[in-house]
């Protein structure tokens, strides 16, 4: 090759590249006593922070480890790559933020993601079946990547939706004896005269049924999504789970709902970075936080805020994470009772959740909730102060953390005074209501627990999102109908678009427990009846789960599950069935009352349990035939819904060790 060629091939061949280059200059700070004493691991570890371009002089920094979820490729506004949802679509923006913060505290900070799918995207999809097991797996490598850097003096975890950030508290709940902190990666604004990410799930059954035009429904799809990050617009499990993870004092004060991509939200990203430094500081740790009593704060504010059902699984499963007690279903009943739903906040209210953010978020819910008596104010919280410092911070204005910056004081004031300027009409006491509002408003409290012959451990309703107007003046939510029966969402999809499933009916919809499919969601069905005209006419009862936008009268988490030996898979086509709830004293019961041979005959519940014991399950109930194998796995391993479907480690060992005597 000439010398003409070879310039002509060094510049512009992509095959030509430098085998070896010149090292670096400098040497690593490390002590002969290190080499001799340290693990190897933590001299390549430095190694690798300066083959990484880390100034090898400051390679003895102290090291913090930041996990987010992100997804997504942005190189500045442009996108590059898709993520599997605008959640996480800008939490590596954070994270650089969040890292620059570390950075100027004279810190070493440390960077990996697990990102997370979308509930949304899977409804109706073998892909919904991985989502609840997802949890608990993703949960398990953020623990593992924790663990991979083994001098870390803390933790920040950044997520923002259904599974990524319950996993990602459950990773750091794990975290006991070091400090963590959850950064919660925001909201999504909507989108003026737009409906929202919930409403807009629902366009196929309004589409079928003509009640909106297909031109609507691609204007509608097209502008939904406001802002291209943040979780969805409305209270549902990304946006609960932000509340929780504040309401359990693992986030800064009025962190949860921020609007992602704003000016404030890249403030909380650097003031939670610092935080965690100054947690780190003053030696406390995650079992300091996550307590008991922070469970319990976190149950409360879940129920005043009207959260999503979904919490009912993720926040046992964090307590379990944190080696707590889990919360019993009694409990849930009596936190229920006693607290107020305050928030008027979609799918259940008025406003999104940037609205509920603007008025003030969960410190402002926190002020009622500690008027009434039913906070736990001694808690530690990551402002290294206790719930009650942080709320009479809020509330008088003033310094929430050593390192503020003056222009975020009295955030209180500012923040309300900004949703009044955007949406004069949306006044904060009308977004957080006071209790003597509320009431006055006749907002009913977030969830009953039916029980019943259908129902032998217990169901799930959120009976604060049933209809009004199907609610007498005794708060009494009352169906007696016919059953109408199926063994797969997908069937009663196609019944309730093409007209099969009747105003009156009562949806019974079976083996979508955890050994059916994973426990699936079942928005697409909740979501119908709820957009769909006639929808508030019909009931559903099933052993599934539902998304946390669902409302209306949809009864899940139905214990035993079908596939289990529960009654619910012995209901056949035309049954009566009769749902009772009290909206009010949140007690409620879901039974079986005449059999379809003759309905019009009421049975004694002897009579009812002689039916039950005669009649064999469902003849098409069946595990889902694409349900995976370690969703198999995970299911066998199950004791029931109200222990947060977790991996509990003693309990697979006993299974396994049963097994295995089995076999000797």
């Amino acid at each position: 090759m000439s010398n003409k060629d070879k310039e002509h091939f060094q510049e512009n061949s992509p095959f030509y590249f430098p085998l070896e280059v010149t090292p670096r200059k400098g040497r690593l700070p490390i002590s002969r006593e290190d080499y001799e004493n340290k693990p190897s691991g933590d001299i390549f570890g430095k190694i690798q922070d300066a083959g990484m371009r880390w100034n090898h002089k400051d390679v003895n920094q102290s090291e913090f480890l930041i996990m987010s979820t992100a997804g997504g490729l942005k190189n500045g506004e442009e996108t590059l790559a898709l993520g599997m949802h605008s959640g996480h679509f800008e939490l590596g923006d954070a994270a650089k933020v969040a890292a620059s913060a570390f950075k100027s505290r004279s810190t070493k900070p440390y960077y990996v993601s697990v990102s997370d799918p979308c509930d949304g995207r899977t409804q109706g999809t073998t892909g919904m079946m991985n989502s609840l097991a997802y949890r608990n797996h993703a949960a398990t490598v953020l623990g593992d990547l924790r663990r991979s850097l083994p001098n870390r003096k803390g933790v920040m975890g950044i997520a923002t939706c259904d599974k990524g950030l319950p996993a990602m508290m459950m990773a750091l709940a794990n975290e006991a004896d070091l400090p963590t902190i959850i950064m919660p990666g925001g909201v999504t604004l909507i989108a003026k005269g737009i409906k929202d990410l919930g409403s807009v799930q629902s366009l196929p059954s309004l589409v079928s049924h003509r009640e909106i035009t297909l031109a609507e429904a691609q204007s509608q799809g097209c502008a939904s999504c406001g802002t291209p990050g943040g979780g969805c617009h409305f209270l549902g499990t990304a946006a609960t789970s932000q509340v929780v993870a504040e309401a359990l004092g693992m986030a800064l004060p009025h962190s949860a709902l921020a609007p992602s991509g704003g000016k404030i939200w890249y403030a909380l990203a650097e003031d939670s970075a610092l935080a965690l430094v100054n947690l780190a500081e003053n030696n406390i740790y995650t079992s300091q936080i996550l307590t008991q009593d922070a469970v319990y704060n976190a149950m409360v504010v879940h129920a005043a805020f009207g959260g999503s059902t979904n919490l009912l699984l993720h926040i046992p499963a964090i307590a379990h994470a944190a080696g707590l007690k889990m919360p019993t279903r009694e409990e849930w009943e009596n936190i229920n009772r006693q607290t107020p739903r305050l928030v008027n906040v979609l799918p259940a209210g008025k406003y999104s959740t940037a609205h509920v953010y603007a008025a003030g978020g969960v410190p402002e819910v926190m002020l009622h909730l500690r008027k009434l008596g039913l906070l736990k104010e001694d808690c530690l919280t990551v402002t290294g102060k206790t719930l009650g410092e942080n709320l009479d911070v809020w509330e008088q204005g003033g310094k929430m953390y050593a390192w503020e910056a003056e222009n975020k004081r009295d955030r209180r004031k500012q923040v309300r005074f900004n949703l009044q300027t955007f949406n004069p009409d949306a006044h904060p006491d009308k977004v957080i209501l006071s209790p003597e509002a509320a009431n006055k408003a006749n907002m009913k409290s977030t969830l009953t627990f039916p029980t019943g012959n259908l129902a032998p451990e217990g169901a799930l309703i959120k009976s604060g999102a049933i209809a009004p107007e199907m609610i007498d003046d005794n708060g009494i939510y009352y169906k007696k109908g016919v059953a109408k029966v199926f063994v797969s969402e997908a069937n009663a999809m196609k019944a309730i678009n093409h007209g099969e499933v009747k105003p009156g009916q009562i949806i019974i919809l079976m083996g979508t427990g955890p050994s059916g499919t994973g426990m699936e969601e079942t928005f697409q069905i909740t979501g119908a009846l709820k957009q769909l005209s006639f929808g508030k006419e019909i009931a559903l009862i099933t052993d599934g789960r539902f998304s946390g936008v669902s409302t209306g009268a949809c009864i899940g988490h139905v214990g035993p599950e079908a596939l289990v030996g529960g009654p619910i898979g012995k209901v056949q086509d035309g049954d009566i069935i009769e749902i009772k709830i009290d909206c009010d004293n949140l007690s409620g019961s879901i039974n079986l009352i005449a059999s379809h041979s003759n309905p019009n005959v009421e049975l004694s519940e002897a009579e009812i349990a002689e039916l039950f014991s005669n009649r064999l399950p469902h003849p098409q109930l069946r595990p889902h035939p694409e349900l995976p194998n370690d969703i198999k796995i995970w299911a066998a391993t199950q004791s029931g819904i109200w222990e947060g479907c977790v991996q509990d480690a003693d309990r697979i060992l006993k299974i396994v060790k049963a097994g295995i005597d089995a076999l000797k």
